[in-house]
């Protein structure tokens, strides 16, 4: 892949031939991965070490942190949500970069168009499916105690107590990721009337 396609792609990601889709970009890039990875490394840093059951002991605390986060920590499956919804428009604009496509021929030329409103609905689908996948998941509140059924591991304590380490922290996280989610389709959908509209306008200037 030549330098000039590497540009092409770079200004393609960078700024989409929409307004909305401009300032989802900058959205996207700085205020979500910002907040991610910020409040996200300071609330999950070292959780598992912080994570106690009564009767204290290494193994029980292990399997019950375990079980308690599907997936360890949760901020892992925010990375993965963020990497997972920019794969449409990456290939997208992967496309236009190889065929020369410029932002302003996206508008102008009705393949073009339907193309890059179908790279936004399969976003928006992906924002949704990892949206459920979080609520299912995570649900929208850390409690601070924890009952924990321990009978696999053939203890006498069958139900045990664990204390969550910065739960109220974690709840914010979670609320924030969640509003972020919901703010991105909103800002998904919106661009996707406002390429219909200009579109429309086009074809009346015609």
């Amino acid at each position: 892949m030549s330098l000039n396609y590497i540009k092409n792609f770079y200004e393609g990601c960078m700024k989409p031939p929409t307004v909305i889709g401009q300032f989802h970009t900058l959205f996207f890039g700085s205020v979500r991965m910002f907040f991610l990875g910020v409040l996200g490394i300071a609330v999950y840093g070292n959780e598992a070490l912080h994570f106690s059951c009564d009767p204290d002991k290494r193994e029980i605390n292990l399997f019950r942190y375990n079980q308690f986060w599907p997936i360890t920590p949760q901020v892992s499956f925010s990375a993965l949500q963020l990497v997972i919804v920019l794969v449409p428009g990456a290939i997208f604009h992967l496309y236009a970069a190889c065929k020369g496509i410029n932002q302003e021929c996206i508008l102008q030329k009705p393949i073009y168009t339907v193309i890059y409103i179908l790279s936004v609905l399969f976003r928006i689908s992906l924002e949704v499916v990892t949206f459920w996948l979080q609520i299912h998941l995570f649900g929208f509140q850390v409690k601070p105690l924890y009952l924990c059924d321990t009978v696999s591991l053939g203890k006498k304590f069958t139900i045990i107590k664990c204390m969550v380490p910065e739960h109220f922290e974690k709840t914010i996280f979670l609320i924030a990721m969640y509003t972020f989610t919901v703010i991105t389709i909103v800002l998904c959908v919106a661009e996707i009337f406002e390429i219909i509209l200009r579109r429309f306008c086009l074809l009346i200037r015609q």
